[in-house]
């Protein structure tokens, strides 16, 4: 495809058009990727303008899942070096919360591992949850994996307001990476809080062995959820997991991703996740291929990101947070 087809492509996406699975999509691949850039780069400035969405998670359960997800070293099927303890106190939450609202960021998540909360550990989350509502200003998200309907809408009732479930991979991938649940069991709990009223955030990790069609294939099925929030995470080989020995993704690969999903769901965010220190500075020409929002935190050491490092970025990219 050439450069003109692409500015014209980006006109009619501006206008209304969408990609979608009928569509022939391998000019993504093909591209000229600097040109590809420029053009996630016009849509991200029309359908998000400049400011970016910054949130930031707390690990507030770590280790001993009993899922089988090959990429984590959570996984209690695999023998990693992660820490492992239980829920944390409602003082240690509150206090980590409040840390974050003063540095300016726009939402906080609480993240437990498990494919989801024992009752006890929920009716605690719920409680933090009501108590964050009452004493903070930012948005609430959580990511607790596997809830009921009645479980979601206790939360939007407690406050949260976001809830992330990433589906990882495409459909065809996805049992290459975890049998313990399915691609199905996403989608079904992606809806579910979708159902009670939740805006989902939901992507994937690239770098698990996959291949261009099976990104491509994610970045549409989230189209088709109407997802709003999209984090994009590069695989970075935990030792003692089944991944230990993938191979790296380089730059240009992670900033194409970026701009192809931006391309397919042009309204949402991308947002840059885990794998950042595989970028020259910490992410930066991402911003240019289309992000719109990150994930980051002092305590967070996946992006290998600070608050102050990113606000610092981002003001010198003319950028609003």
């Amino acid at each position: 495809m050439t450069d003109y087809n692409i500015s014209l492509l980006v006109d009619e996406i501006i206008d209304g058009r969408r990609l979608g699975k009928n569509d022939d999509l391998q000019f993504l691949l093909d591209c000229d990727l600097e040109e590809l850039g420029k053009g996630a780069d016009r849509l991200r400035q029309h359908f998000n303008g400049d400011r970016v969405d910054l949130c930031t998670i707390i690990n507030g359960k770590s280790g001993r899942c009993s899922e089988n997800c090959k990429f984590c070293a959570q996984s209690a099927h695999h023998h990693t070096s992660c820490d492992n303890y239980p829920l944390l106190s409602e003082d240690e939450f509150v206090k980590a919360a409040k840390a974050n609202e003063d540095e300016g960021v726009a939402r906080f998540a609480i993240v437990t591992s498990g494919r989801g909360p024992s009752d006890e550990d929920f009716e605690k989350i719920i409680s933090i949850y009501t108590k964050m509502q009452s004493e903070l200003k930012f948005g609430l998200c959580a990511s607790l994996g596997f809830l009921t309907e009645e479980q979601f809408k206790r939360l939007y009732a407690a406050g949260v307001r976001n809830y992330h479930n990433n589906i990882e991979t495409s459909r065809r991938y996805f049992p290459s990476i975890c049998t313990s649940h399915s691609f199905d069991d996403k989608i079904a709990n992606i809806k579910r809080a979708q159902s009670a009223g939740l805006s989902v955030c939901s992507g994937g990790i690239i770098g698990m062995g996959e291949n261009w069609e099976d990104r491509i294939d994610m970045a549409l099925t989230l189209s088709t959820l109407g997802i709003g929030s999209i984090p994009i995470n590069a695989l970075m080989p935990i030792p003692g997991t089944p991944f230990a020995g993938n191979k790296q993704l380089t730059e240009e690969e992670i900033l194409r991703t970026v701009a192809i999903f931006k391309f397919i769901n042009p309204t949402s965010n991308i947002r840059i996740a885990a794998g950042r220190a595989l970028l020259g500075d910490n992410g930066r020409k991402a911003f240019c291929f289309g992000a719109s929002a990150t994930i980051t935190g002092n305590m967070l050491t996946t992006t290998g990101s600070t608050i102050e490092g990113d606000k610092k970025m981002l003001t010198q990219l003319g950028r609003l947070y």
